[in-house]
């Protein structure tokens, strides 16, 4: 009777260390995913509140991939690998949402360059950028938020097992042609959103370079300037709510598929 015991306990320990193991495998991939995630990566977020973001992110997923995992686990020569291979397909999904921030970030970049508010509070944040971007960055996060965005990740995050599973490295060429693509998309999209602000610029220093010609003696700069810093600043105002549709259906593809075809 004993000797069944002790059968018993020593299955029940093995199942548990697989368990363990598992869910720290789980949490390599998800922290490193969290560290680059919208909202929940950014900077202005303190340590604290990232990593209990990426252990109830855990608690969610684990359950859903442990098959999986469980599967690799249990092989003590395999851990190390198993590990690596976490942190790999972490940041490589991390990396590809962060991009969508960027997006934003060069969109207010271009814009702020457009209409001369490039030094405008470019210093106002924990990374130097115009006011712009702070402020499309800042309208972008709040509108992914409101709209479930940690729901989207979480979902994300379980089927990524699926493509990338545990244990395995993604194969580099895939891996590179799926990260220029979304790296292209990202500029794509940040040229788009920012466009009416550069097609804005050019035909008003168009039409100032016309009247400095016709009329040498007046003194363009003084109002232009300040002609084109209002001009930038209505124009933001009526750009910037179609600029967030556009960004958070972007975004929300990208959240439905995204390991989809790269371009």
């Amino acid at each position: 009777m004993s000797g069944d015991f002790f059968l018993l306990a020593e299955q029940l320990a093995r199942e548990a260390r697989v368990v363990w193991v598992g869910g720290f495998a789980v949490f390599l991939r998800i922290g490193a995913a969290v560290a680059l995630f919208p909202a929940f990566g950014e900077q202005i977020v303190p340590l604290r509140v990232r990593l209990m973001a990426a252990l109830c992110f855990t608690l969610v997923v684990a359950p859903a991939v442990m098959p999986q995992v469980a599967a690799v686990a249990r092989v003590p020569a395999d851990l190390p690998h198993l590990f690596a291979t976490e942190v790999v397909s972490g940041l490589a999904l991390g990396m590809v949402f962060r991009l969508m921030v960027m997006a934003l970030q060069v969109a207010g970049t271009m814009a702020a360059q457009s209409t001369s508010l490039a030094q405008f509070f470019g210093g106002a944040g924990v990374d130097p950028q115009p006011a712009i971007s702070q402020l499309l960055v800042m309208a972008g996060l709040a509108l992914a938020a409101m709209a479930g965005l940690h729901i989207r990740l979480a979902e994300a995050l379980v089927e990524s097992y699926a493509l990338l599973p545990p244990g395995m490295f993604a194969p580099a060429a895939a891996l590179a042609e799926w990260g220029v693509g979304e790296v292209a998309s990202a500029f794509a999209l940040a040229f788009r959103l920012a466009m009416p602000f550069v097609i804005a610029a050019l035909i008003y220093n168009v039409a100032l370079g016309a009247i400095n010609r016709a009329m040498p003696q007046l003194m363009v700069a003084f109002v232009g300037a300040p002609a084109l810093t209002w001009g930038g600043l209505a124009l933001l105002f009526a750009v910037v709510p179609v600029a967030l549709v556009l960004w958070w259906q972007a975004f929300e593809r990208l959240l439905v598929a995204p390991f989809g075809v790269p371009g």
